[in-house]
């Protein structure tokens, strides 16, 4: 008995040491910023001083990519390290607690779930947006700690909260949105949680709680709605902003990024002050391109994701070509551009890789960047990134050298550019360059016969169809008893 409890505790000391070494790891996601609006990619307007310090820092990844150029897929691909056209999540989810099929697949497994067997403590704050019902929870997925809210996108001030989600918009239109539960009370972990001050900046607040605790080597999936709709900024800072912009919505999306870099700050601060900085791995993006002005929608044009084309929905470089960048001073290079293509899937993969956790199951599509960045590896991490949405309805496949996708939603007509020569999508080549049209032709179909087809309904379709449900529920209960006979009481 003795000796197996000498053994136990050897193992554990042993355990301790070896994750003494691994690093933390940090995963802000941003939600709807244009490539153009941080200073580390060039604005000259909007102040992110904590950004662009990671970036002077650390390595800004000039050709850095999500997988989705909207937000729920985009958010699956990076948690998973799959693409998540390999099952089928390809839209975003609706907010629904009691739709046991509306969430990310239960045999997907997400970091978290690959780094606590590796000994390591797992938080998840912010937005989650990958289903709503128990199953999907993040306690369920991996996260022992959680403090943020389940739906597409949620109102920032407290005094918005309402424990009726609104079914309604305020022209008494149906309330057809992923963000239906975008009033409701906070949730740490599985119970509802009070926020008093502007969201952005409680959930930078127990960020920083989370890094100071413990010694215990830790994961961090910070997720912040901002700047996702609706605009909403403490007031002193979109002031700030309209002295620099003369546009209102403008001025208070930059506020909203302003405010997260000073979340950032805090959250900085905390792993400062801890010990931990040098040693915590963080990666920055934003889960897609920045909103734009599309035909139809031309109000919606308060993002700038020059000096791309386009944005937020676009299988053009605006739609997912963001600020990304690496920050280790323990372990990456500091200071440094790299040109190659990188992928939100490769967080994932590089965590596990780092951490020697569970690289078991279902094969992670991402690339361990570790030794790409130290010059320890060949080549590039990637020959090729592909991109679907609803089933091949629109898509994309790009290589270093081209860029092939269909010219409208849905249309068999394609665009064919030069990114080495075009990175901004400015001459369509489709007609003189066949062979490189053949090549991304062959790469994407090759890729995508190993995806499984989306049967999920894009939020829109889908709250409709859930109104049709009880519409018809409480017609044919209607009817039922329409011929009932009054009851006689003798």
């Amino acid at each position: 008995m003795k000796k197996t409890l000498i053994s136990v505790v050897s193992f554990m000391v042993v355990l301790l040491l070896h994750a003494a070494d691994r690093p933390n790891f940090l995963f802000i996601i941003a939600d709807d910023v244009g490539y153009a609006d941080t200073g580390f990619t060039g604005s000259g307007v909007v102040d992110t001083p904590n950004l662009n310090r990671l970036a002077k820092d650390g390595v800004i990844f000039k050709n850095g990519y999500v997988t989705h150029p909207y937000c729920g897929p985009s958010r699956a691909g990076l948690i998973t390290g799959r693409y998540q056209a390999r099952f089928g999540m390809e839209i975003n989810l609706s907010y629904s607690p009691y739709d046991l099929h509306q969430g990310l697949p239960l045999d997907e497994k997400t970091f978290a779930e690959r780094l606590k067997p590796a000994g390591y403590r797992t938080g998840m704050i912010g937005k989650w947006h990958l289903g709503a019902s128990e199953p999907y929870h993040p306690n369920n997925r991996g996260f022992d700690y959680f403090y943020g809210f389940l739906s597409g996108g949620h109102d920032y001030f407290p005094s918005m909260v309402s424990t009726h989600p609104k079914l309604l918009l305020s022209n008494g239109q149906p309330h057809y949105s992923n963000n239906e539960g975008g009033t409701l009370p906070l949730l740490r972990n599985m119970n509802t949680a009070e926020f008093k001050e502007y969201l952005t900046t409680a959930l930078s607040k127990d960020a920083a709680r989370f890094v100071q605790d413990g010694e215990q080597p830790f994961c961090l999936y910070l997720a912040y709605n901002a700047p996702h709709g609706p605009l909403h900024a403490p007031q002193a800072l979109v002031e700030k902003y309209r002295k620099r912009e003369s546009n209102l919505l403008r001025a208070t999306y930059l506020a909203m990024i302003d405010s997260m870099d000073q979340g950032i700050g805090l959250v900085l601060h905390a792993l400062e002050e801890s010990g931990k900085l040098d040693n915590t791995l963080i990666f920055f993006l934003s889960d897609n391109g920045g909103v734009y002005g599309k035909p139809g929608y031309e109000d919606e044009n308060w993002a700038d994701n020059g000096p791309f084309r386009d944005g937020k929905g676009s299988m053009r470089e605006g739609g997912s070509h963001v600020p990304f960048i690496a920050h280790w001073p323990q372990g990456f290079p500091q200071g440094i551009i790299y040109p190659h293509l990188v992928s939100s899937l490769d967080l994932a993969a590089t965590a596990v890789a780092l951490a020697d956790g569970d690289a078991s199951g279902k094969a992670m599509d991402g690339v361990n960047l570790e030794p790409y960045l130290n010059a320890r590896a060949e080549g590039i991490p990637h020959e090729a990134l592909f991109w679907r949405a609803v089933n091949g309805a629109t898509w994309c496949v790009r290589t270093p050298e081209a860029k092939l996708y269909p010219s409208e939603y849905g249309s068999d007509e394609l665009e064919l550019y030069d990114m080495v020569n075009d990175p901004y999508e400015s001459t369509n080549r489709i007609g003189d360059l066949p062979e490189q049209r053949q090549k991304l032709t062959t790469l994407w179909n090759e890729w995508n016969a190993q995806n499984e087809a989306c049967y999920l309904l894009q939020a829109y379709d889908y709250q409709k169809e859930r109104m049709r449900l009880y519409e018809d529920l409480h017609k044919g209960l209607k009817q039922k008893v329409m011929n009932l006979k009054p009851k006689v009481v003798k």
